[in-house]
């Protein structure tokens, strides 16, 4: 059975900075880049913002519960995994300017994603989410907003 372990040292994944969780930027170029990332049990992509849209692929694994929270004040709960035929998503879009964070359903072990972006990935383009504002804003998802960020 193919662990977390396997799938850092086959694909040369690293932590990733600020967000959490691991990666590998697999392309760049002048218009866009992509990235595998593993989530694990102990770990989880922080709430953060980008200002392009982000492409998510599930590939491999267990479910992830993504939390995105919208400038209108909207904000909802997806689940990108496998079973497709449930509700769950193969692939999603955030859209520039909306809050982020994930995290594996529980009991979960790993999941490999990718995500594109076009224009491609900068980290001085990475904005931190703060538990306080988010959760004043968000009120709605305050405890999954104090769940993925970091003091």
């Amino acid at each position: 059975m193919i662990t977390a372990q396997d799938i850092i040292k086959t694909l040369a994944l690293a932590p990733l900075p600020l967000e959490g969780g691991h990666y590998a930027e697999t392309y760049r170029s002048a218009f866009g880049t992509a990235i595998y990332y593993l989530l694990t049990a102990d770990s989880y992509s922080a709430m953060h913002r980008l200002p392009g849209d982000e492409i998510f692929h599930f590939y491999l694994g267990d479910p992830v519960e993504m939390l995105q929270l919208r400038p209108d004040g909207t904000g909802e709960v997806l689940i990108l995994g496998p079973d497709i035929l449930h509700g769950m998503r193969a692939q999603t879009v955030v859209a520039g300017g909306v809050w982020q964070g994930s995290r594996l359903a529980a009991g979960g072990s790993f999941a490999l994603l990718g995500t594109t972006m076009a224009p491609g990935f900068d980290f001085a383009d990475y904005v931190a989410g703060e538990a306080a504002q988010l959760s004043a804003a968000y009120p709605q998802h305050e405890e999954r907003i104090k769940s993925l960020t970091r003091a």
